[in-house]
């Protein structure tokens, strides 16, 4: 119990549990993920899962997975697009479990293309009482058993993509502050604040074209605590494949490195992040992506053509 509220005040400490979701490093690679408005944003299907195994070495340490997926349909017209993810989240003794739906209309505005987006979300929670180890017994503070619960919640965004140059965009979850009461008896409860995220990036092109700089930013705020996520990345072009390697920092939170490649629509990408609080070096994160994408342009014309040999 002592190491549990020791993880858990250290974590608080570093805000980077300031709210209810876990903060990836990847913000770039996630971009459907936080915000809806860029769920079908290109011809494409993306499909990414990812793991985060936050401050290794610490008994009950938060490990969070993902799995997101979004694409446009194209038989209502490509301006449509829709995507859904489910999110897996342990931390001591609590699971938080999100299951969420997303649609996103896109028009040409400007040279570039705006775009609204909603997800509807599932949350789930529980928590473990019989994990704890209470010097005393009876404390109506702390479930003893296994208890859950589950609510219904709402998300919005807002992005502007400009060809391939820049973008930017805000979100909204948990738009409904909803309040989960666990059990039976729903004497425990589990509150959780709307927060607001801004996005935005910049990719910078060099005289030889396989070269390109990619920078991203986030900040993220329940107006409470926040948490900024800057990153940058190296990227080659080449052939038949692409690598990245880049460093990323979030203020007053940690610093860490990023690597990846991409070979035929495959992409898998890892990170390391070194947490600047006082805990050391080997006690950051790691985290795994692993991405698909797939062309998904029926109206292409080209090779593909065929003409009907039968006699009418």
């Amino acid at each position: 119990m002592k190491r549990l509220l020791w993880i858990g005040m250290l974590i608080v400490s570093l805000t980077a549990r300031a709210q209810f979701d876990a903060a990836f490093t990847n913000t770039w690679a996630l971009q459907s993920y936080y915000n809806p408005a860029a769920a079908g944003l290109d011809s494409k299907l993306n499909v990414q899962a990812g793991v985060s195994m936050q401050m290794v070495g610490f008994e009950g340490a938060p490990m969070t997975m993902v799995f997101n997926a979004d694409m446009p349909l194209f038989f209502i017209g490509p301006k449509h697009g829709v995507g859904a993810a489910f999110l897996n989240d342990n931390i001591g003794a609590f699971t938080n479990k999100k299951i969420q739906l997303q649609y996103a209309f896109h028009q040409k505005f400007l040279g570039g293309r705006a775009s609204i987006g909603i997800r509807p979300a599932l949350l789930m929670v529980g928590f473990n009482g019989s994990k704890l180890d209470l010097n005393e017994t009876g404390d109506p503070a702390f479930a003893t058993s296994d208890v859950k619960g589950n609510a219904f919640d709402l998300d919005i965004g807002l992005r502007y993509t400009y060809k391939k140059l820049w973008y930017a965009g805000v979100s909204a979850i948990h738009l409904l502050g909803p309040t989960l009461k666990l059990g039976d008896d729903k004497t425990h409860e589990v509150s959780i604040e709307p927060t607001f995220m801004v996005q935005g990036g910049y990719t910078l092109s060099f005289r030889q074209p396989r070269y390109k700089l990619a920078m991203d930013a986030m900040l993220r705020s329940d107006l409470m605590f926040w948490r900024g996520d800057i990153n940058a990345r190296l990227l080659y072009d080449g052939n038949k494949h692409k690598i990245y390697g880049g460093i990323m920092y979030s203020p007053t939170i940690s610093v860490g490195v990023l690597l990846g490649f991409d070979f035929h629509g495959i992409n898998i990408g890892y990170s390391y992040e070194i947490y600047t609080g006082g805990v050391g070096a080997l006690n950051g994160t790691h985290e795994i992506l692993i991405g698909y994408q797939h062309e998904l342009d029926i109206y292409k014309k080209g090779k593909n053509l065929h003409k009907s040999v039968r006699l009418l």
